[in-house]
């Protein structure tokens, strides 16, 4: 704090006492003043010139002095200065665990209030310091820890969304559906002990980031249902594949879609797996010696896949598995192209689907590519870069979300349109 200018004194008038006026006035020395405002033993009218003080420093340490009194806070809660203000904050939130008894009803109604003002500071500082005094404390005013949570400022909300054990499920879930950053469903997911009631809501309601804490999350109770729906949807997002991989309890059918997705060293981690019964071990290791064995695409097919693909078509090799290689790899020009070869289409008419983003579109040329809706999830989620919220999930049973006659509507709109 070297080099602060001194600033005017709060506006606020001070209590008159002599011998503390010459006192303080025989101090020239900043470092005596300091001295003297941090000692618990100075007299509390000294403390009330000493919180005037033009030094910033003096004016800090009488914030930080145990021994201030009411009529200190309410001084330095007008300081001009937000460290000051700061230092408060944080002092007068670490009281809130002694104030539980109940002859410390009048101080604790006190604290309460002088929080209630810093709160209001328009300073970050200064609400960031009462969050992380209070973020883990069990006793802590309800109201004033709902506050912080719903604060707009990412270092206010994130450390009382994370670890304050007064939010319950209700709260959590009210914070997730209207988040006061964008980065809250973050914090949210990254909670200790996480219920499966939130888990699931940022599972279903959230992508990409919050996802992935969600899953790195060890705590978090996350549902087989919710775990299987993560791995459908993961095609479009590697960052969750290693965290999938990595995940406890994955569920037969959930690490079996995961080996179709994952690259090899990912893979390798699945097959490993002590948790996995020998069989599915087994047939992860297979298919990971199988991925290892596939030889690398010539240059020229690699600029343009098409003319290999088209031979790969006629002679009947061309499956889902390819399109699922290719979305695995995060290889999006060689996806595009498979779905063009498989369904007849023009790739004009696949390049336009995705571009436009369209979920019924995509769907439609994987239906007409002979593939299944597994396959029309992955060309919506990386394709068509479509969030949870957009992507057409398959009906009951598995089935395609659209009938015959649509989906060869919308194929024949596409190829008149890439004409």
């Amino acid at each position: 704090m070297s080099g602060v200018q001194p600033v005017p004194a709060p506006a606020r008038p001070l209590p008159s006492d002599p011998a503390a006026s010459v006192l303080v006035d025989t101090l020239g020395d900043e470092a005596a003043r300091v001295r003297l405002a941090s000692n618990p033993g100075t007299p509390q009218p000294l403390l009330q010139r000493l919180a005037a003080d033009p030094a910033v420093m003096v004016r800090a340490a009488v914030a930080m002095n145990r021994a201030s009194t009411p009529a200190l806070h309410s001084i330095l809660t007008a300081d001009s200065d937000e460290r000051v203000r700061a230092l408060l904050a944080a002092k007068v939130a670490h009281l809130l665990p002694g104030l539980a008894g109940p002859d410390q009803a009048k101080a604790a109604q006190h604290i309460h209030a002088t929080l209630a003002v810093l709160m209001k500071d328009e300073a970050l500082r200064v609400r960031a310091a009462i969050a992380d005094a209070v973020k883990a404390m069990p006793v802590a005013p309800r109201d004033l820890i709902l506050r912080l949570a719903s604060d707009p400022e990412l270092a206010v909300c994130d450390p009382v969304i994370r670890l304050s054990p007064l939010l319950t499920s209700g709260d959590l879930l009210a914070l997730l559906a209207t988040p006061p950053h964008p980065d809250a469903p973050q914090s949210i997911a990254a909670r200790p002990g996480l219920s499966a009631t939130v888990a699931d809501a940022v599972a279903a309601g959230t992508d990409g980031p919050a996802v992935r804490a969600l899953l790195l999350n060890r705590s978090a109770n996350i549902q087989e249902a919710a775990l299987d729906a993560l791995v459908a949807r993961a095609a479009g997002h590697p960052e969750w594949h290693e965290p999938l991989v990595q995940r406890p309890a994955l569920s037969r059918g959930a690490a079996r879609a995961l080996s179709s997705l994952v690259a090899a060293g990912l893979l390798r981690v699945l097959a490993d797996r002590a948790d996995l019964d020998p069989a599915l071990a087994g047939e992860l290791r297979l298919r990971l010696q199988s991925h290892l064995d596939i030889p690398a695409a010539p240059a020229a097919e690699a600029d343009d896949p098409m003319p290999a693909l088209r031979r790969l078509h006629a002679a009947g090799g061309l499956t889902e598995a390819t399109l699922l290689d290719a979305a695995r790899a995060g290889n999006v020009q060689r996806a595009a192209a498979v779905l063009a070869v498989a369904s007849g289409l023009p790739l004009a008419a696949v390049e336009r689907a995705a571009y436009l983003r369209s979920a019924k579109a995509l769907v439609s040329m994987t239906w007409r590519a002979g593939f299944g809706m597994g396959a029309a999830a992955v060309v919506q989620a990386v394709l068509g870069q479509l969030g949870p919220g957009a992507v057409l999930a398959a009906r009951p049973g598995g089935g395609f979300p659209l009938t015959d006659a649509e989906m060869g509507w919308q194929i024949e709109m596409l190829a008149s349109g890439a004409r």
